[in-house]
């Protein structure tokens, strides 16, 4: 289901993108920078769409090898990513954003 570009490998540290990057980046996506974090908060139907979705989001995050911290409050899910290793955001939570997105 993770397309093989987003598959973190083990022992390897992404590098750490500018701020310039993260900008350029955020163009195309749906999400929010809060300093080395992007933010996105989706809200479903109710609660068992939002568990659907998060569930989605796992199985990409799994396969990609980096996870969101995910908040789950009844029908709103609200996701951050960052990469620790790099110490901010890196080019994986631009491609796991942008696999999120895809999810709709």
């Amino acid at each position: 289901m993770v397309c093989r570009a987003l598959r973190r490998e083990a022992g390897g540290v992404p590098e750490r993108l500018s701020d310039d990057e993260v900008t350029a980046g955020l163009a195309g996506l749906q999400w929010d920078r809060d300093g080395d974090e992007l933010v996105k908060v989706v809200t479903r139907k109710d609660f068992g769409e939002a568990m659907q979705f998060v569930n989605a989001v796992a199985l990409l995050a799994e396969g990609a090898n980096h996870h969101p911290d995910i908040a789950i409050s009844w029908n709103r899910v609200t996701l951050r990513v960052t990469t620790h290793d790099a110490g901010g955001l890196s080019r994986m939570d631009m491609d796991l954003a942008a696999a999120i997105d895809d999810l709709g």
